[in-house]
């Protein structure tokens, strides 16, 4: 017989996952000295939020399943923005928090998670795909099974379990379960997507962060080499396709480029959806005068498939990248190479010494000086767009951001536990002033567990979407505008990374080179703060 929480830690030690997160606390506290026991490294974040979102970019580079702690009450409410988030990006994670003794339920008790105080089992329901509280040791293996087939299978997403200190020291029969092997779904739609293809004279391609999830990167560019078919991405999109691919026509929507526009304004007979809800971020600006003819909608969920383009639509339910293989397996594969333009760096302009760098100037810098492979996660903010429109995309797989739930300062959280899971990658976080107030004090964990992390914040001293956005509704703004600016240099050289702030992107471009070359020889994070124009219009004004 073991306990309960020796028997979890071996478990999460089976599915290989090396790094747990989160923040120690009594109702927990039996998992954390279990995981000592089998090699397991406990990761003390400096917020449950911001340990559940680099759980899930643990998930997103390890391909597997991340997994976040958080004690009774407040520990479990912080935990669930990072579970919103994973849900919207569709992010395998357990999520296990902490409840006083299950003998004492019914008494006055302080972090009390039952239904006589914060009920967390019923407040994870709306973020999780799966939520229950085990109220016996017996009771264990059942909910972690159905927690690990929601989280793995299908719609990928978080799971949360609420287990309580008497049950995690509760004596129990062992028992090993593995991460469930989906059956994947293929459409029966197949074959009249293939005939919608052959007789269209103008489609296009419109990629999602589905395509992300999937992994179906390979797939896409087939698809889109065989039949020639022009290839746009809406936000959460960016980086599932080649930016120097001459089917690329970038991005649409916010932060969209004018050839993604102007094609769109063209006419387009066949519009092929694949991995997005169609949100308001991803078609701004698309008039009913702009809809296609008709939509094909490769999608695992039905649920806004038909909603937000209203014309006459063929879904294709199930995994993205099943369904694509089906669509091509009698297809010669295309000599992608014929398609590829050489890739060029840009020649920057420096800006005046007394004028601050333009934030577009900033990202084509970022790209000149990061190798093609760097992995880039954006948090929420104009930062991301400004990246969704300048920076280049040279390897599929490269860029992660989320247009959706979209909370501030997810990315930080992000890059730390994907450096974890990929030590070998080089991990960028694009992040603003804004984001690094809310959770930059994750930058001191990234130190403390040695996730070198390279953190480029662009600084402005504002809410820059928030701000711009206010002014453009009303003409005036209330409360985006931060009266005492961050210096993230300093901030961070207090936590002990090394930091730089840079004006122009001459220097922009030395200290990212310089950076990259800092964290791979001490394997801690460096921070480079950009200070940006305070008026530069973001390319997200757009949104209705």
């Amino acid at each position: 017989m073991n306990t309960s929480a020796s028997v979890l830690a071996a478990n999460f030690k089976n599915w290989g996952v090396d790094h747990l997160f989160g923040i120690p606390g009594k109702a927990i506290s039996p998992i954390i000295f279990e995981l000592r026991k089998y090699n397991i490294e406990f990761v003390l974040s400096k917020h449950e939020a911001g340990g559940g979102f680099a759980a899930a970019g643990y998930s997103i580079m390890n391909q597997k399943i991340g997994v976040a702690l958080g004690t009774s009450g407040p520990g479990g409410t912080n935990l669930l923005t990072a579970a919103g988030q994973a849900k919207a990006t569709h992010t395998p994670l357990l999520l296990i928090t902490g409840h006083p003794s299950m003998k004492d339920t019914g008494k006055a008790m302080g972090q009390d998670s039952s239904i006589f105080g914060t009920d967390l089992h019923d407040m994870y329901k709306s973020v999780t795909k799966f939520s229950a509280r085990v109220e016996r040791g017996d009771m264990l293996q059942s909910y972690l099974q159905h927690a690990l087939e929601k989280a793995v299978s299908g719609i990928k997403g978080p799971v949360h379990l609420s287990i309580p200190f008497d049950i995690l020291i509760e004596e129990i029969e062992p028992f090993e379960i593995d991460l469930p092997i989906p059956s994947e779904m293929v459409s029966p739609a197949i074959d009249n997507v293939v005939e919608k293809l052959d007789s269209a004279q103008r489609p296009l391609l419109f990629l999602g962060k589905g395509v992300h999830s999937s992994r179906a990167y390979e797939e896409v560019q087939m698809l889109a080499e065989h039949w020639k078919i022009p290839v746009i991405t809406t936000p959460g999109g960016k980086g599932t396709f080649l930016s120097n691919h001459k089917l690329s026509l970038g991005a649409f929507g916010l932060g969209g480029t004018v050839a993604a526009t102007d094609y769109v304004n063209q006419g387009v007979d066949l519009l092929i959806v694949i991995g997005s809800k169609l949100s308001d971020m991803s078609i701004p600006g698309l008039s009913k005068d702009m809809y296609p003819e008709h939509l094909i909608h490769f999608d695992y969920d039905p649920t806004f498939i038909g909603k937000s383009i209203k014309v006459p639509t063929t879904p294709v339910l199930g995994d993205i990248r099943s369904n694509l293989n089906v669509i091509l397996k009698d297809i010669p594969k295309p000599d992608s190479a014929e398609f590829l333009t050489p890739i060029k760096t840009e020649q920057m302009e420096n800006n005046h010494p007394n004028e601050r760098m333009s934030a577009v100037t900033a990202l084509k810098s970022m790209r000149n000086a990061l190798p093609n492979d760097a992995i880039v996660f954006g948090d929420d903010g104009s930062h991301s767009f400004y990246g969704i429109q300048n920076f280049d995309i040279y390897k599929t797989g490269t860029f992660f951001f989320d247009d959706i739930f979209g909370a501030m300062g997810n990315g930080i959280g992000y890059s730390i536990g994907a450096k974890l899971a990929a030590p070998d990658k080089t991990i960028v976080c694009l992040v603003g002033d804004g984001c690094m107030f809310m959770h930059g004090t994750e930058i001191s964990t990234a130190y403390n567990y040695d996730s070198p992390v390279l953190f480029i914040v662009l600084n402005n001293g504002r809410l820059d979407m928030v701000e711009k956005g206010m002014k453009k509704m009303t003409g005036s703004s209330t409360g985006g505008v931060y009266e005492t600016p961050l210096d993230a240099a300093l901030f961070a050289q207090s936590m002990g990374l090394q930091a730089y702030t840079c004006q122009n992107s001459i220097d922009l471009t030395h200290q990212i080179k310089q950076a990259l070359h800092t964290t791979e020889v001490t394997k801690k994070p460096v921070v480079v703060e950009v200070l940006v124009d305070q008026n530069e219009t973001p390319p997200t004004m757009g949104r209705q």
